[in-house]
């Protein structure tokens, strides 16, 4: 083998100077001097000083009520007379240029006695516009709250403090991205959780060195066990009340701003399958609807690859009576099963993608109108079999059952590989593609926990709200996966001593 190794590309100048921090005050400012949206001038009243800020993500409210009119009608001579004296909290006087940098680049006002001083006044001034909060639009449910966590971080971090006032919550932030700089909220109840899930997760926020943070969906996928799985190891949800009852249980959320869902760890498969409106609903009904999404789920999966694998080598499994039908609808048409199968598994995702991206309304008539004309279309020019259709179409709408849209991805995506062991070796190659995935989900794990908890490793206590919902009354214990300080989540001695004789 030959030992050769890559000569490394010297950074030309204006790369430098991108990376490379300001070194002084004075050059922070010359910098932001390029931006016209940066106000900098000496103001001349009864305080002489200076006062520099960015007007568009400063609030100019604050400046012109609380900050202009003391500086005009006083005469300072120190920055802690200037601190004292000015309506607004949480005031620094520093003279570290990180900590100045990073203050005035999220909206604070900056104000110096002198130009050429190095210790300044930072006024708090930040502008939160952002939209108000809405209904859930990913994970809509007919009973329950109504609410949605938005882009901005302290109105979602609002969204979970009002539905838990409890002093144990506890909100640590970190900036993330090399360039961005974003703010992300690791949130817990502390006392609950288990310390070691924490400081796994801190550390791998604080271990990321990609120079933007967007969206949640970043983290996903660079604090993730494994990021070459398709299956995501993160619940990703747009709720509030989802959030604080995975808090209740000992997880941990992480929020990022500008991003409007929310992340919540260590998870396990079972997890993505469970919908809030399985806790609005009396525990009868909650279980039966979890069933049918999982039996959905199965069927989306293994639908069309089991009608390539029955057609191609199994003919015995065909029921006689089902077997003219079949004959009939496949005697006109030119393709094997497997090239059938491909084009309308490939129609539906197209249709999928076009009214995804397409406007709401416009999208939903592409999607009706395109399924019905082209379906129909196909069968009658003898491209497709009439049963196929059917079963294509149940399999689609089978994957839209799930309610947490990164796991309806990850079924779209392990379809073919399942068609593709059909066409291969029939039942074999599909039994050959379920031992594969389903030691890939025993492997995976959440933050080091075991993703394919409760089955493997097998704990019953778990099962108690995994493939079906108990009543709350059974569920006195938090799940075993979080390893929680308290595991107890209901005294039922206490419940049974309350509970009056003649009630």
């Amino acid at each position: 083998m030959w030992n050769w190794k890559r000569k490394e590309k010297k950074p030309s100048k204006k790369q430098e100077q991108t990376a490379k921090k300001s070194d002084t005050l004075s050059d922070f400012i010359k910098a932001l001097g390029n931006s016209e949206d940066f106000v900098h001038y000496s103001l001349s009243g009864t305080t002489h000083c200076t006062v520099s800020y960015i007007k568009t993500i400063s609030d100019l409210e604050t400046l012109t009520r609380h900050v202009l009119p003391v500086l005009n009608d006083i005469s300072f001579y120190t920055l802690e007379e200037m601190q004292q004296k000015i309506p607004v909290e949480h005031i620094l006087i520093t003279d570290k240029l990180d900590l100045i940098q990073e203050k005035v680049m999220f909206g604070y006002i900056l104000i110096q006695l002198n130009e050429k001083d190095k210790e300044v006044l930072l006024i708090p001034a930040v502008s939160l516009q952002s939209r108000a909060v809405s209904i859930p639009e990913v994970e809509f449910s007919v009973v329950g709250p109504k609410e949605a966590f938005v882009e901005t971080l302290n109105t979602n971090i609002n969204l979970i403090r009002k539905r838990m006032p409890l002093p144990q919550l506890t909100v640590k932030e970190y900036n993330v991205g090399k360039i961005t700089n974003t703010r992300v909220a690791v949130i817990y109840v502390d006392g609950i959780v288990d310390q070691d899930n924490v400081e796994t997760v801190t550390q791998r926020l604080k271990d990321i060195e990609y120079d933007q943070m967007i969206d949640s969906s970043f983290v996903t996928q660079m604090i993730a066990d494994n990021s070459n799985s398709p299956f995501p190891q993160l619940l990703d949800t747009e709720r509030p009340d989802r959030v604080v009852s995975t808090l209740v249980e000992g997880k941990i959320a992480i929020l990022v701003d500008g991003s409007p869902h929310a992340l919540t760890c260590p998870t396990t498969v079972v997890e993505f399958f469970g919908a809030s409106d399985d806790y609005f609903l009396p525990w009868h009904l909650a279980s039966v609807f979890r069933l049918i999404r999982l039996f959905a789920v199965i069927f989306s999966v293994l639908s069309t690859p089991l009608y390539v694998a029955v057609l191609t080598y199994h003919h015995e499994m065909i029921p006689a009576d089902l077997m003219p039908t079949i004959v009939s609808s496949r005697s006109d048409i030119p393709f094997p099963p497997i090239l059938e199968v491909i084009v309308l598994e490939l129609a539906i995702e197209l249709l999928r993608e076009a009214g995804a991206r397409l406007p709401t309304k416009i999208g939903q008539t592409i999607g009706i109108v395109g399924g019905i004309v082209i379906g129909t279309a196909a069968v009658d020019a003898g491209l497709t079999s009439n049963v196929l259709l059917i079963i294509v179409a149940l399999g689609a709408l089978a994957s839209f059952t799930t309610p947490v849209y990164q796991i309806g991805n990850t079924i779209r995506l392990i379809r073919f590989p399942f068609l593709l062991g059909a066409q291969l070796w029939g039942l074999i190659g599909v039994s050959m593609c379920m031992v594969y995935f389903i030691g890939h989900l025993i492997k995976l794990q959440s933050i080091g926990r075991p993703f394919f908890e409760p089955l493997y490793p097998m704990r019953i206590n778990d099962l108690k709200d995994a493939f079906i919902r108990m009543p709350f009354n059974k569920q006195t214990e938090r799940p075993v996966l979080m390893r929680t300080e308290d595991p107890k989540r209901m005294n039922q001695s206490r419940v049974n001593a309350k509970r009056d004789i003649d009630e």
